[in-house]
């Protein structure tokens, strides 16, 4: 199978439910690793102008609001984020689906705050669908280090590309000499010095 990389002007990015108080069950990763990650790839996002489709689950209750800097980073994406009511798989909420099909792309960036329950089912039937998804392991995580290697195992199974932060913002940068990739290099040295 050819492998065509992802890129700014064919890739779009899904950032699912890094809610204050959802992030705070994840225990495979630290918190503020999670929480910087997601961030850098919401910056990548807004440096490479790619699509991004926000969600949160349940706001108003224990899971909590969006983390605030995501509001700075992509105010619009923000506002127009759909909030879901109790939909586990991100993709069975038609308006979540609508707007990852309004993106027009079908190479798709996910990262979501639990990977065993947040992140693998969307990936698995956005797959099943004919996108072609990697998945940011490391922008998010699961109550346990058991959960997060089972729900990684089976994404991988069912044709999901697992990525890194840092591998990911490399590939979409595909050079460090753009003023894009001069700004995405800075993104990752200030978070290698952090």
């Amino acid at each position: 199978m050819s492998y065509e990389k992802f890129g700014a002007e064919n890739a779009a990015m899904l950032l699912i439910d890094h809610q204050i108080g959802t992030m705070g069950w994840v225990k495979s990763i630290s918190f503020d690793e999670m929480k910087r990650n997601a961030l850098m790839l919401a910056e990548t996002a807004r440096i490479l102008k790619l699509p991004v489709v926000l969600t949160s689950s349940m706001e108003e209750y224990a899971q909590g609001p969006l983390l605030s800097e995501l509001e700075t980073i992509l105010p619009i994406e923000f506002a127009a984020r759909i909030k879901r009511f109790g939909i586990v798989n991100a993709m069975d909420d038609e308006h979540f689906a609508a707007a990852v099909k309004a993106t027009g792309r079908k190479k798709l960036i996910v990262a979501g705050v639990t990977n065993d329950v947040c992140t693998v089912y969307p990936a698995l039937s956005l797959v099943r669908d004919g996108f072609e998804v990697q998945v940011v392991a490391d922008a998010g995580g699961s109550p346990t280090t058991m959960a997060d290697d089972i729900a990684l195992r089976r994404m991988e199974r069912g044709g999901v590309t697992l990525t890194s932060t840092n591998q990911l913002i490399s590939e979409l940068a595909g050079s460090w000499v753009t003023p894009e990739g001069g700004q995405l290099v800075q993104l990752l040295i200030k978070a290698l010095q952090s």
